[in-house]
């Protein structure tokens, strides 16, 4: 029996960028939602038709038409209404909000819109008051809207302010659990970096556990963003990064990420893991690779941790995420292999993974000075009792160090930061929070109506 309900299911955007644009792709392939209202904020163009012309072409993903049903396809646009500002996309109606900026000034409540997601990049401060001059998230909550999703990590301000207690990261199939729908009204959905990345991190440290993983680095190699430049001009006031002025066509970037941070709130063993993320940005549209370094205490030089033993974890681990999630391949991919994939958060590239183990040699005296300060924490018992093995009688063995087993293995982890990974995971925790907030209505008009 399929799912009812009395009232059509509407899910509103806020913005019309890349992740908006492809958002509104990905929800009318799926069709869970019954309409859609897009708050653009001012006007595109001279008419409705030029919103049309926007959405139904891309320069990455070609047609819309052809993404839904194949090249042979017709237009998929319809029924366009300049009065009230909605045409229908393949079955789906689709209206655009052209007025207000503000969140707070967004008419969600008159529309009906309850699930927000905000794809804008310019509201990222979770703590942020609704009546904030330059808008917020919370400004979604006071326009009518019960939840909102952002579509990037939380940023707050204040360095010193602490998460508000109706707020959490999630990502699809690693942590969505922690989304609690009677507690939490603003969910971030992370990063498509962060997303891969959790993909590439979670099967290892199931396997190996996090006391094993001695340090971990990530350099995200990433397609260009909007945020670029086409061509160098002259740094903004107060620019620091001199870089981000420079053409995004003619040159291989060097940038930041937050994925660090933010992985570490859907994997909170990582705490525990040293680990440094880099980015890089190059000249593609779309199609990016993560590649992680991991420094594993191994258990023995004669029978290490290898690339088999590596690329065997994720071939379990594909099975024990939804579907589609998690890809493990062993085929020569390059990036544009990648483009569109539907659902794959990560593509593991099998074929290029690899390991070398070594006995990392580590000073005696290094080493009691470590356990002496564990102990003045109260932290060396088990400590002493490993340093026991190192002497006889109080008398120091000849040797002056101890060395241990160290693999460094080297993942490699594709994902389209667009459409196939990022957007499409987007839109299944976009369905996932609106099936719960289905079920707490009808739970709410059950109640009422006993």
């Amino acid at each position: 029996m399929g799912e009812q309900r009395a009232v059509p299911r509407k899910l509103g955007i806020n913005g019309l960028g890349r992740i908006a644009k492809l958002s509104i792709w990905s929800h009318v392939e799926r069709k869970y939602f019954s309409e859609i209202v897009v708050n653009i904020g001012r006007e595109v163009g001279t008419r409705l038709e030029d919103i049309a012309h926007f959405l139904e072409r891309d320069s990455t993903y070609g047609r819309l038409n052809s993404y839904l049903y194949g090249s042979r396809a017709g237009r998929v646009i319809e029924n366009l209404d300049e009065t009230s500002g909605s045409f229908v996309v393949d079955g789906v109606k689709t209206t655009f909000l052209r007025n207000a900026r503000n969140p707070a000034l967004i008419d969600w409540r008159k529309h009906g819109v309850e699930l927000v997601v905000d794809a804008t990049g310019k509201f990222l401060d979770p703590s942020a008051p609704p009546e904030d001059p330059k808008g917020s998230l919370r400004g979604h909550l006071a326009a009518g809207a019960k939840k909102v999703i952002l579509s990037a990590p939380f940023k707050i301000k204040d360095k010193a302010g602490a998460m508000p207690a109706d707020a959490v990261t999630t990502i699809m199939g690693i942590n969505d659990s922690d989304y609690d729908p009677k507690k939490h009204l603003i969910v971030s959905n992370a990063s498509c970096t962060t997303t891969c990345l959790a993909y590439m991190v979670k099967p290892l440290l199931d396997y190996f556990g996090a006391d094993q993983v001695l340090s971990a680095a990530m350099t995200t190699v990433h397609a260009a963003t909007s945020s670029q430049s086409v061509l160098d001009h002259s740094p903004k006031t107060g620019a620091t990064d001199l870089r981000k002025s420079r053409s995004v066509f003619n040159n291989i970037i060097l940038t930041s990420t937050g994925a660090a941070k933010a992985l570490r709130l859907v994997i909170p063993e990582m705490n525990s893991i040293g680990f440094i993320a880099e980015s890089v940005r190059v000249p593609l549209t779309t199609g990016s690779l993560i590649i992680l370094a991991l420094m594993i205490q191994d258990k023995s030089l004669t029978n290490p941790i290898n690339r088999k033993l590596v690329n065997d974890i994720y071939k379990r681990a594909v099975s024990h995420f939804p579907e589609g999630y998690l890809v493990f391949s062993e085929e020569q991919n390059v990036s544009s292999d990648i483009v569109g994939l539907p659902r794959a958060a990560t593509v593991i590239e099998g074929h290029e993974n690899h390991t070398r183990t070594s006995a990392v040699r580590i000073g005696l005296d290094h080493l009691a000075s470590a356990i002496k300060r564990l102990e003045s924490t109260g932290q060396g018992a088990s400590a002493s009792l490993d340093i026991g093995t190192l002497s006889r009688d109080n008398e120091p063995r000849p040797q002056k160090f101890v060395e241990i087993p160290v693999t460094q293995a080297v993942i490699y982890g594709w994902y389209d930061n667009e459409l196939g990974s990022y957007t499409n995971m987007l839109r299944d925790r976009s369905v996932s929070m609106a099936k719960l907030m289905e079920r707490e209505g009808s739970g709410a008009m059950k109640a009422i109506s006993g």
